[in-house]
């Protein structure tokens, strides 16, 4: 086991079962030596998180954290401090919007919809890095999840991809905040990845396919790889880089 990450305290929002990209950056992290925590949002979530966790990460810290609720938000964070003391770093790996809304012409997106997606996934990245900067008090790395449906208008992915662009303009200042704090805010766009999330987006799999066509190595990234990338920006190795998008996607967003 490498020590790239030994003694780093590191939260995990937004594993949903063995497929999540957050799942593939978790074990990525133990393997460098973090210490880990887990937020989870409802029992199914709770239960496919058990099972992960079963084996090297069953004394891992887990938390409930409803990110719409801010009073549960700051609880959890309270409770974090009292069992780790200092956190290290924060992955936010959360995204929602109704599957409806991943369908069509963006223009019929409805209030609600527009409301949800951006609140979930962008507004939350906001709320916990609040909270999280606060036991922060070494300096740190806080990381969250984009997509290239933030730069590029792509079939399907409509109002996500607004809230990713409103994510990856968070990260930037996020970044301009923190910065005097030692603490580094960066964002990972990976390529497409066939996990519960993007099974939302209506022909996802022809999107997977088109990838995988233009991909100079004739296939896609998988969780690990994006874990790797995870575990550069979450240790020392990265303390000059700050307020980055950086594409884990074998090239996709070069040559798609």
């Amino acid at each position: 086991m490498s020590g790239l990450l030994k003694g780093k305290n590191i939260l995990i929002m937004g594993v949903a079962n063995k497929r999540s990209i957050a799942w593939g950056i978790a074990q990525e992290l133990h393997k460098h030596g973090a210490n880990l925590a887990f937020t989870y949002v409802g029992e199914r979530s709770l239960t496919n998180l058990e099972k992960l966790l079963s084996d090297d990460m069953k004394d891992a810290k887990v938390y409930e954290c409803d990110v719409t609720n801010d009073e549960n938000v700051a609880e959890v964070f309270g409770k974090l401090k009292e069992d780790v003391g200092v956190l290290h770093g924060l992955v936010h790996a959360i995204a929602h919007s109704k599957k409806e809304e991943l369908a069509g012409n963006f223009y019929d997106t409805s209030r609600d919809g527009f409301k949800l997606a951006n609140d979930i996934s962008a507004y939350s990245f906001v709320l916990v890095t609040k909270h999280a900067q606060e036991i922060m008090t070494e300096g740190g790395s806080i990381l969250t999840l984009t997509y290239l449906g933030a730069e590029r208008a792509i079939p399907n992915y409509n109002v996500m991809g607004v809230a990713k662009a409103a994510l990856e303009a968070s990260t930037r200042y996020l970044a301009k905040d923190l910065g005097e704090r030692e603490i580094r805010v960066n964002a990972i766009s990976a390529g497409p990845i066939k996990t519960l999330a993007a099974r939302g987006v209506k022909d996802f799999n022809d999107l997977l396919k088109q990838a995988e066509d233009k991909i100079p190595r004739g296939r896609t990234v998988d969780p690990k790889e994006v874990g790797g990338t995870a575990v550069f920006l979450c240790s020392d190795l990265s303390t000059g880089v700050t307020g980055e998008v950086i594409h884990v996607d074998a090239g996709f967003s070069m040559v798609g």
